[in-house]
């Protein structure tokens, strides 16, 4: 039977470390570097957990050696495909067992103390995935150019294209469209040169790839207007409020599906879901419930729930 469980909760820009006792009951956390498995083929990653799991069981005053009476779980950013987790399991690892997943699946468990039920992540990006009677169903999290309806990512985006439709007269606009448009330079076309960023490398031979001019934008860059939009929703802006349904309206078919599937609960993390919390237990009712713990400690209960001894 394992000693400790350590549980990995993998971003893109950083990862967390938690090592527990056989109770579940906290004894260290440490942080590490970025940790998406798509990066490098998960070499950063493997790295950040590396040095994370020395700093966390030094700050637990236990010693290192005891990582192979330890069982791991990791919840990664970037570990949608079968193929990243596998392959990153397979890695030379100093503990007893590892079993990674992606990282929706720590928010699913911590949400729910480990229990069956539904969970969305709401933040720059979005995904949900239920546990019902033990069955696994995922939905969403394929990235901004093709998905991530829930997300503020595109939220903003289509608050920056409602706010040059009104500059056109294609569309009713408001204050909150003036106030983004001032944000973003202040005229249309500073929006435009706005969400065409220029490429640092100059220009760039059609043989090395598309230079980022015709990209745009990054998913967070957009994400970030999130917080004015709240502003000006609060105040009962017209266009924020059309906005508002539009984001719920994407919502509401993920519940609809969560039901369809049995679920009986759901919950939402990151900072967009977790706003949101009131006007969806106004819309879902007890369908709707606080998550019970943070994703970290989910990828502590899975470690606890895959290697039980």
């Amino acid at each position: 039977m394992a000693k400790y469980y350590l549980g990995v909760d993998g971003g893109g820009t950083n990862c967390r470390i938690r090592l527990a006792n056989e109770k579940l009951e906290t004894l260290a956390d440490a942080a590490g570097g970025r940790s998406n498995l798509q990066i490098e083929g998960g070499e950063p990653a493997y790295r950040s957990i590396t040095e994370g799991t020395k700093e966390v069981f030094q700050k637990a005053g236990i010693d290192i050696a005891e990582a192979a009476n330890t069982a791991a779980c990791f919840g990664m950013a970037g570990g949608r495909l079968p193929s990243a987790r596998e392959a990153f399991e397979k890695r030379a690892w100093p503990f007893k067992a590892v079993k990674v997943y992606d990282d929706i699946d720590i928010a699913r468990a911590g949400a729910h103390g480990g229990a069956d039920g539904a969970v969305i992540i709401v933040g720059t990006g979005s995904a949900a995935l239920a546990q019902v009677d033990g069955q696994r169903h995922q939905a969403g999290g394929w990235g901004f150019h093709i998905g991530d309806q829930m997300s503020g990512a595109i939220l903003g985006r289509e608050l920056v294209r409602r706010t040059v439709e009104a500059a056109d007269g294609l569309a009713t606009g408001s204050p909150l469209t003036d106030a983004v448009r001032e944000k973003l330079g202040g005229s249309t076309d500073a929006v435009m040169d706005w969400s065409f960023p220029k490429d640092p490398r100059g220009a760039m031979p059609a043989t090395a790839g598309a230079p980022s001019t015709l990209l745009g934008r990054a998913p967070a860059e957009y994400g970030s207007l999130v917080p004015l939009f709240f502003d000006y929703f609060e105040k009962g802006d017209p266009v924020a409020k059309d906005l508002m349904e539009l984001q719920l309206s994407e919502i509401d078919k993920y519940v609809a599906w969560f039901k369809a599937r049995g679920a009986t609960r759901m919950a939402a993390v990151g900072g967009f879901g977790t706003r949101l919390y009131p006007l969806m237990t106004a819309r879902y009712g007890d369908f709707i419930v606080r998550p019970v713990d943070e994703p970290l400690h989910g990828a502590v209960i899975l470690a606890k729930q895959n290697f039980p001894d």
